[in-house]
């Protein structure tokens, strides 16, 4: 047996693989720090350039003050006195506007309003919506729509000092999309379930107290023409190019009345109004039809004509029939029972 040589010298522990592991995670947190704070900072100075635009331009926001928080893997931004405005005078403000995304996800946002929104409608006054849930997802916002998602529980709708009523003063839900699709169509889907008219409206007094329930689910084409600086002007640029809203189902329920259309091509005209015709399935129209007398929306000459109309269609309480709009006007059959529906 031999002893170890002395005077060879023994090398030292290599220690790299114990502080390799350590220094590869510093350099990724550092790394990745960079670029969490690299796109919020992007972020920020977008925003601030949209707040700089003026409102002709399509609108723009504004808020007293933003937060930026969500290291390492969100990107929250919360506003205080957040609103947007566009250049007709419409506005929604909302005191706390929470939104948020996934920092590898920075064109995914979700939002939510916990202290409710207000509603400026032009020559209306503001319109305060509260809710028990309000929020709301954005996809795509390049995209012709966007994809936008917004979902709404436990609604209230109160007018605002010396503002005009809203049609509804609550509902259980309201959920809105809106989708782009092939061959430049846009698609957009709404529905107010378990809603309370106004008792004093159409739609309250037919619904006698029971829930009103609105279900609109339509495509329409040449969906990149609908821009513009406000409402009336996307929608008049995109009647303009030739726009056209096929209607794969609208639903208008108050109480056991109904109005149920499943088919139907509609534009707009010059003046705003809608032109086109609806192919619908009506039930108790007789009822609906003396009540919107009685509130002075109908003449008691159109009220008679419609109802002769409608008896030739049938006996029963559900009637076939065919709505249309033209020059202006809503017809049944060749009786104009009055101003085609506004859009803008």
């Amino acid at each position: 047996m031999t002893s170890p040589d002395p005077s060879v010298a023994k090398k030292p522990p290599r220690r790299l693989g114990l502080y390799g592991p350590f220094i590869a995670l510093g350099l990724a947190v550092a790394v990745w720090s960079f670029v969490w704070l690299s796109l919020t900072a992007t972020l920020e100075r977008r925003l601030n350039d949209l707040r700089g635009q003026p409102e002709a331009s399509g609108g723009r926001p504004d808020w007293r003050g933003l937060t930026v928080t969500g290291f390492p893997f969100r990107i929250d931004v919360d506003f205080t006195g957040a609103a947007w405005r566009d250049a007709s005078g419409f506005q929604v403000a909302a005191p706390i506007l929470k939104t948020e995304a996934f920092a590898w996800a920075p064109d995914h946002w979700v939002a939510s309003a916990p202290g409710g929104v207000t509603v400026t409608r032009p020559g209306k006054g503001a319109l305060i919506v509260t809710a028990k849930v309000l929020r709301a997802s954005l996809f795509q916002a390049t995209a012709h729509p966007p994809r936008f998602s917004l979902e709404g529980l436990g609604l209230t709708f109160t007018p605002g000092p010396g503002a005009d009523a809203f049609f509804v003063q609550s509902a259980a839900e309201l959920h809105l999309h809106t989708r782009a699709g092939p061959d430049n169509q846009g698609a957009f889907y709404v529905e107010l379930d378990k809603a309370a008219a106004r008792p004093d409206g159409v739609l309250g007094s037919v619904a006698a107290g029971k829930p009103l329930t609105l279900n609109a689910d339509a495509i329409y084409s040449r969906a990149d023409a609908f821009t513009g600086a406000t409402w009336a002007d996307s929608v008049r640029a995109w009647s303009d190019a030739g726009g056209r809203l096929d209607v794969r189902r609208l639903l208008i329920q108050p109480g056991a009345a109904s109005l149920d259309a499943r088919g139907g091509g509609l534009t707009v005209d010059a003046d705003g109004r809608l032109k086109g015709s609806l192919v619908a399935t009506l039930i108790q129209a007789p009822r609906v039809l003396t009540v919107m007398a009685d509130k002075g929306k109908v003449s008691p000459q159109a009220l008679a004509g419609a109802l002769l109309v409608l008896a030739a269609r049938g006996a029963g309480p559900t009637v076939p029939i065919t709505l249309g709009f033209q020059a202006g006007r809503t017809l049944v059959g060749p009786v104009a029972l009055g101003p085609a529906p506004k859009v803008y």
